[in-house]
């Protein structure tokens, strides 16, 4: 750890830190405080995967699908019209959309194959995302003048790496750089984040093994074809899964890697004084 005692914290000249956890806990919340409080620099990784590592695979559909409307399909061949996503750290709706949900195609589902593979992309541009976290440490100080970090991670973080592996490359270059954080949430958070996601359903990405499994799991238990499932219903029947599968996770990098706060504390955060005081009884908890 980059920061083994409270007091290495207190007197820290460069403090970085690069909070994990659930979508909806605070994450981006606090980046973005820090930001604004000045002297923070904000690495998104979502941001990143969607524009260095996805961009392209993203306009890539968009441009599919307007090659089925004619009038736009002779404009985009012609090179007389552009199309991209617009991408911001407050809108990663391209993503999203790109990375879909499987199932029937006239309710918006993808063919499952084609799914996973959308899945390893996204798979892949998050560890090239969290490996680039150094980089943006230099470029931040050495172009810009912050000496203060903080990595806002993708919530399926613990998707990509092997807490208890000593020799995992993402979290070694991680540790090596930042302090991690885990935003840990009660159950009360646990149902909250839920109900939300049964609201609005939205893509995420999965381990291929969980994902594999739920899918099967799903079929079976609903005596339904593929090109038949209702992509939001299945989403939502993983969704609560996938909190499960990702909470122990959480867990191994916090108690291996990093520290934990409660997702309760963190929501009252409002200057990054109170950020310090949390990390450092977070550390001093530690031990």
């Amino acid at each position: 750890m980059m920061y083994a005692t409270a007091e290495d914290w207190a007197h820290a000249p460069a403090k970085r830190i690069g909070l994990f956890g659930m979508s909806g806990l605070g994450k981006t919340h606090v980046s973005n405080l820090l930001r604004a409080a000045g002297g923070w620099f904000h690495y998104s990784v979502d941001y990143r995967i969607g524009t260095r590592y996805m961009g392209e695979h993203i306009a890539d559909s968009f441009k599919a699908e307007a090659m089925n409307v004619p009038y736009l399909a002779d404009l985009l061949r012609s090179d007389s019209i552009y199309i991209a996503s617009n991408i911001t750290f407050d809108n990663l709706a391209p993503l999203s959309v790109y990375l879909g949900k499987p199932g029937d195609p006239a309710k918006g589902g993808l063919p499952f194959e084609e799914y996973l593979r959308r899945q390893e992309l996204h798979r892949q541009a998050e560890i090239s995302a969290m490996l680039d976290t150094a980089h943006f440490i230099d470029r931040a100080r050495r172009l810009y003048g912050y000496d203060h970090f903080v990595c806002d991670t993708s919530g399926s973080l613990c998707e990509v790496v092997d807490p208890e592996d000593a020799n995992d490359p993402v979290l070694n270059a991680l540790s090596d750089t930042l302090l991690l954080i885990w935003i840990e949430g009660s159950d009360a958070h646990t149902q909250e984040l839920v109900r939300r996601f049964d609201r609005a359903p939205k893509p995420m990405y999965y381990q291929r093994e969980f994902l594999e499994a739920a899918w099967s799991e799903y079929l079976i238990k609903n005596s339904v074809e593929e090109g038949k499932v209702d992509p939001d219903a299945f989403v939502r029947w993983t969704y609560a899964r996938a909190l499960a599968h990702r909470q122990p996770r959480y867990r191994a990098m916090a108690d291996k890697w990093g520290i934990t706060l409660k997702a309760e504390d963190v929501a009252g955060i409002a200057s990054p004084d109170d950020l310090d005081r949390l990390v450092m009884r977070g550390l001093e908890m530690r031990g």
